[in-house]
């Protein structure tokens, strides 16, 4: 069987290479990333939580959200800012609701959001979606043999949401949050969404719709128009281990929610990956070799993110 992914990555390599870095440098000021994952962690990290400051700074970012799939970095953000604040690196964390964080435990919920985190990503790996989705592969391994959890779902069996996670949602609201649909079934999240902005939440993110969550291009239009910001992996695209998806996809993918309603997340941090500044860089060269105007990649590496963390 051919390996679709290295055909994938020859031609991301190719049209990377055609654009020079110091344009690149210049759409590297001021981007935010929401979607680092670096370390400590159950799974392999090659870089810690101080070094994607460190790097970001370096690169000339103004933001990036740490997250990890079992434990939220939010509480320890104010030490961080003390030992590398004078970077002025905008740092971000959340909270993920799989079992090892609580599950739907609006409790941990609401003690997180006091302490400072400033995301809650919907289950992840222990979704009962992510658990169905991935049978058979190993792209979200741990290197610590977790205990096997049991899939979670926002739903009852009538199709209709939890009172825990309403509870959840009111605060995510009160705090003027940012909910993530995590890897939940797109069926659960469209229930989710509608459900959030009833109670008030205004700010919602989909995460890499089109791997894993069973979109299709209308629901990504369709949730754009409601009021998500799509965010793209470029993990999923760039010279990565990870790459699922061809060049043209990806230019696919953003132009069914349109450029005004999508960002980009380097979503990297797992060794022999990209660093998530460099998978971030991968990514602009891309964009730009897709025929997106360096504008559109403001807009999607900068601009959209900044919004959405509340950074002016």
């Amino acid at each position: 069987m051919a390996d679709v992914g290295a055909d994938n990555r020859e031609k991301a390599r190719a049209l990377m290479a055609t654009i020079d870095d110091g344009v690149v440098d210049g759409l590297m000021k001021g981007a935010v990333d929401l979607h680092v994952h670096s370390g400590p962690s159950t799974m392999a990290r090659q870089l810690d939580h101080f070094q994607a400051v460190e790097q970001a700074a370096a690169a000339g970012m103004r933001g990036i959200m740490f997250k990890d799939h079992h434990y939220s970095v939010a509480p320890f953000l104010p030490i961080m800012e003390r030992v590398l604040g004078h970077l002025n690196v905008a740092m971000y964390g959340g909270l993920v609701l799989n079992n090892t964080t609580g599950g739907l435990n609006p409790f941990v919920v609401d003690a997180q959001l006091n302490q400072g985190a400033k995301l809650v990503w919907m289950p992840t790996a222990q979704s009962a979606n992510h658990i169905r989705s991935s049978h058979r592969k190993s792209r979200l391994a741990s290197n610590v043999q977790l205990k096997k959890s049991p899939g979670i779902t926002v739903l009852d069996a009538y199709g209709d949401i939890l009172d825990v996670v309403k509870e959840i949602l009111d605060s995510i609201a009160a705090f003027d949050a940012i909910l993530s649909s995590g890897h939940l079934h797109v069926y659960e999240i469209w229930k989710l969404f509608e459900e959030a902005k009833k109670r008030g939440v205004k700010r919602l993110l989909v995460n890499h719709p089109m791997y894993g969550l069973h979109f299709t291009y209308q629901d990504i239009t369709e949730l754009a128009r409601f009021g998500a910001l799509i965010e793209q992996s470029a993990c999923l695209y760039v010279d990565s281990r990870f790459n699922v998806f061809s060049p043209d996809e990806l230019k696919e993918h953003i132009l069914a929610a349109g450029v005004e309603h999508s960002s980009i997340g380097s979503d990297l941090g797992q060794v022999d990956n990209p660093s998530p500044v460099e998978g971030m860089r991968q990514a602009i060269k891309l964009l730009l070799a897709l025929g997106f105007s360096e504008a559109d990649v403001r807009v999607m590496v900068r601009d959209n993110s900044a919004k959405l963390v509340g950074l002016d």
